[in-house]
């Protein structure tokens, strides 16, 4: 009967629930908002919307067919001389414009 109770007691101590603080680490706090770019896609197919940048395509976005839509340029600077391109979901055409210098919000009308 003590080895029951014992028994009865271990399980008490193990199953009770304890206590637990979660939280998030720090939030990096941005001094510089990242750039937009508001793309207007006249197109009859959605196009997959990229950034070029020292000759590495990231990927952005897709804007619908006859849409619009604005996307943000995650890592990129404000300032930052690029290129965009888009490119229709099938592959058939691409589209792009040089030299265009991310800041604040930028229009791009497709084609």
């Amino acid at each position: 009967m003590r080895a029951l109770a014992t028994l009865l007691l271990a399980l008490t101590v193990a199953c009770t629930g304890r206590q637990v603080e979660v939280g998030t680490g720090p939030v990096a706090e941005s001094t510089e908002a990242a750039p937009l770019l508001r793309v207007t896609n006249s197109l009859a197919q959605a196009v997959n919307v990229y950034v070029v940048n020292g000759g590495s395509e990231m990927f952005v976005g897709q804007v619908g067919a006859q849409a619009t839509q604005q996307l943000t340029v995650q890592g990129m600077a404000t300032g930052a001389s690029v290129t965009l391109r888009a490119r229709q979901v099938d592959g058939r055409s691409q589209y792009e414009r040089t030299n265009v210098v991310l800041s604040g919000v930028y229009e791009w009308r497709v084609p």
